[in-house]
């Protein structure tokens, strides 16, 4: 007897890659997999090297109603000639397309993931167009994954659905952590060797920032609270940015690009595949963004055994506990960081309790394989309460 035909879509394929990486391996064991995703030439790299089927949909990251059309029209057509049992969607451009395509043809179970709302940091006309799509999103879908409690709350809150509708998987996280692969042991060496590389003084504490160079990340806060920690002590600390920059939807300020090109302490090494020896290269975390859904980075840094200052926000305040693995400060403000920042430093004994006790509040809460179980056995139960209504 066949599988179940089960299709997931993201807006791009680097979200199958990254935030999903190992998932529909995974789930190969059990369905028939396809995934969707924009970048005809990178999508089939990676059904090729994953060993899954793939299907081209060209999607924008922007509000682009005319394209979005074209997108739900290709995919009503695939859905009608392939008849998946479960289509599940995740970032919110696919989830808009892939879900109104997936009820327009009648699949029975249409799953959608929310993993951070832009919506969040958005006012006026542009946000009740965020909002307009969430809820038609969620309309359309016969099930929403939120993936914190943080963000299930939101959503409640806002009246974007109905808490009959919600499910978190497990105790969060869209895919968990490998934590034997996020495993510090493995780095004894890479830490020494990377700082070496890196002109890193060997007593220099180092902050690390992982994931995409801009506004919302916190990055101007960053830097600035940085420089400033920085012009107060003798020992000079380092800043490791790990990521690309984004200049187009959401640049940072001119001042900061400038002092990330010419501040001696602040070493920017563009987007890494393999983040693990600068974890490991590093002594914290810092982390200020203004939104999130789960963010990996988080829990990959923790599993790395980093301490992690973030902001107290959806996502991050479900995986760092004040005091006891990290430390928590309001966004957007640049002295509250500047002053967590050099709390790591100063309080040795916080820092080494802080550090005790990052990798275990990981590995006990959010290990890979039982997030992957946990997302199997929701599918499971649909398929079983599908079975007893026929």
């Amino acid at each position: 007897m066949a599988n179940p035909k089960l299709i997931r879509i993201t807006t791009i394929p680097l979200s199958l890659e990254l935030l999903l990486e190992g998932q529909l391996e995974f789930m190969q064991n059990h369905f028939d997999v396809v995934a969707i995703s924009s970048d005809k030439e990178e999508l089939k790299r990676l059904g090729k090297e994953k060993g899954y089927d793939t299907y081209h949909v060209e999607m924008t990251r922007q509000i682009t109603p005319l394209s979005d059309l074209k997108a739900v029209f290709k995919l009503y057509k695939y859905f009608k000639r392939e008849k998946p049992t479960i289509v599940h969607t995740h970032t919110p451009k696919a989830g808009i397309v892939g879900m109104m395509a997936a009820w327009l043809t009648g699949v029975p179970h249409r799953l959608h993931t929310v993993a951070g709302l832009p919506l969040m940091e958005t006012t006026g006309v542009k946000r009740k167009v965020l909002n307009f799509v969430e809820k038609l999103t969620y309309r359309w879908a016969t099930a929403v994954y939120p993936n914190s409690n943080v963000l299930y709350e939101f959503i409640v809150s806002e009246n974007l659905a109905k808490p009959k509708k919600l499910k978190v998987i497990g105790q969060g996280s869209s895919n968990g952590i490998d934590t034997q692969y996020f495993n510090p042991v493995l780095f004894t060496e890479a830490r020494k060797t990377l700082r070496k590389e890196l002109h890193i003084p060997e007593d220099s504490f180092v902050f690390v920032f992982v994931g995409r160079l801009v506004r919302d990340k916190g990055i101007n806060e960053l830097v600035k609270a940085f420089q400033k920690l920085n012009s107060q002590q003798e020992t000079k600390s380092t800043l490791l940015l790990v990521g690309f920059l984004e200049t187009e939807l959401d640049p940072l300020h001119p001042d900061v690009l400038e002092a990330i090109e010419t501040d001696p302490n602040i070493i920017a090494v563009g987007y890494q595949q393999d983040v693990r020896p600068y974890l490991a290269a590093s002594d914290a975390l810092a982390f200020p963004s203004y939104r999130e859904g789960f963010p990996n980075v988080v829990m990959q840094a923790g599993a790395m055994g980093l301490p992690t200052i973030a902001t107290d926000i959806n996502g991050c305040n479900e995986i760092v506990i004040p005091n006891i693995n990290g430390l928590l400060i309001p966004p957007k403000n640049t002295e509250t960081l500047k002053k967590a920042m050099q709390e790591m430093i100063t309080n040795f004994y916080l820092y080494q309790q802080l550090q005790r006790n990052a990798r275990e509040k990981i590995t006990s809460r959010y290990e890979r394989q039982d997030v992957w179980e946990a997302l199997l056995a929701a599918y499971q139960a649909l398929l079983v309460k599908e079975e007893k209504a026929t």
